[in-house]
């Protein structure tokens, strides 16, 4: 289980992190809000726990574009504030809990299972949709509208990935790291090349052009 620490206080995060760790967990940190988004958007993680007053960008906006950007694993806001309305505010923002400071770590421990317990318990999405293209992630099938597309083993990872980030914007380099799972040479035109056949497949005879090009950024497969 990976769990992302997003808060500013770097004693909190290296108890949190030993106790996380001595529980089994891989824990990744971030010591302010932009950090940490940019990890919670770049990255799998199965739960993350975020702190409401961090530098550059609040606890609540990092779970509300975490949320926007198509994020669902359970996040527990942290607050030293105990008011019922910073709570609710944060439950609204998409946070899953809320934990007051100072608390005791078995005690989050212990939260963080009942939040990851309850993920588990939800049903995993079947089918992955973005206008006219669909995905079905048991049968490992793609169509666009009615018309069968077929799909290497790595095309169809790919596009997986371009699909479970629909409308954002992902570099060559986070590409490589979660579909291929190498580090290559930045300078190498394998992302590339892959990027043009899968469009070839999934664009080529079809209206509108679903995956985009962002020059000097990356890709994104969108619907508008």
């Amino acid at each position: 289980m990976r769990v992302l620490l997003i808060d500013d206080d770097r004693t909190t995060v290296d108890f949190m992190k030993t106790g996380f760790e001595a529980a089994g967990y891989s824990v990744c940190t971030a010591y302010n809000g932009k950090e940490g988004l940019a990890l919670g958007l770049g990255n799998t993680f199965d739960l993350a726990i975020v702190d409401v007053m961090l530098p550059e960008m609040d606890g609540f906006q990092v779970v509300r574009q975490l949320r926007q950007g198509g994020r669902t694993f359970p996040i527990i806001m942290l607050s030293a504030r105990n008011e019922e309305e910073n709570k609710i505010h944060g439950l609204e923002c998409g946070a899953d809990d809320y934990q007051t400071k100072p608390f005791s770590l078995t005690e989050l421990l212990a939260r963080a299972a009942a939040q990851l317990r309850r993920a588990a318990a939800t049903p995993a999405p079947t089918e992955l949709r973005v206008a006219d293209l669909r995905m079905d992630l048991v049968a490992r099938k793609v169509y666009r509208g009615n018309t069968r597309i077929l799909l290497q083993p790595l095309e169809f990872q790919l596009l997986e990935f371009l699909m479970r980030n629909r409308g954002r914007v992902v570099s060559r380099t986070t590409i490589m790291e979660h579909v291929w799972e190498y580090n290559f040479d930045p300078h190498t035109n394998v992302v590339d090349s892959r990027i043009c056949h899968l469009r070839d497949k999934i664009d080529k005879n079809f209206q509108p052009r679903l995956l985009k090009t962002i020059r000097g950024f990356g890709y994104v497969l969108e619907d508008s």
